[in-house]
């Protein structure tokens, strides 16, 4: 996987924005790490990946989930989110991620860089990097 370099440069020559069809495939490739669900931190540790065209995959606080893509990015529309069944102390807010996810319908890319998914109602979640 490239750096967040690539990234940055790409959000640059974008004017700062980029609708995530139009994202490099290193910004495709990049594992994000949730920083706040609706505006609030989230207190433990979740990520997406969109690095296969079509599906959507990660690490929720307690298990793997995955889920085909039933729209092109930037449209963000998930099919039913399957997970793994591991039990953790984290299961309420792994359930809040999963529901939380299940209902964005937009991915967009800005500065930071941050991955950006929205939903109705002024849902939303916010993305960075993760780091190695």
């Amino acid at each position: 996987m490239k750096t967040v370099a690539g990234l940055l440069l790409a959000l640059a020559m974008a004017g700062g924005a980029a609708r995530a069809q139009d994202l490099p495939a290193d910004a495709l490739a990049t594992i994000w790490q949730l920083q706040s669900l609706d505006g609030a931190a989230f207190a433990a540790t979740a990520t997406v990946e969109l690095a296969t065209p079509g599906q959507l995959a990660g690490q929720a606080p307690c298990n793997r989930y995955g889920a085909e893509l039933l729209a092109p990015l930037p449209a963000f529309r998930p099919g039913p989110i399957w997970a793994t069944r591991m039990a953790c102390a984290d299961l309420r807010l792994e359930a809040d991620f999963l529901a939380a996810l299940a209902a964005m319908t937009q991915a967009e890319l800005s500065e930071g860089p941050v991955l950006r998914l929205t939903g109705p109602d002024g849902r939303h979640m916010e993305f960075a990097p993760k780091a190695d």
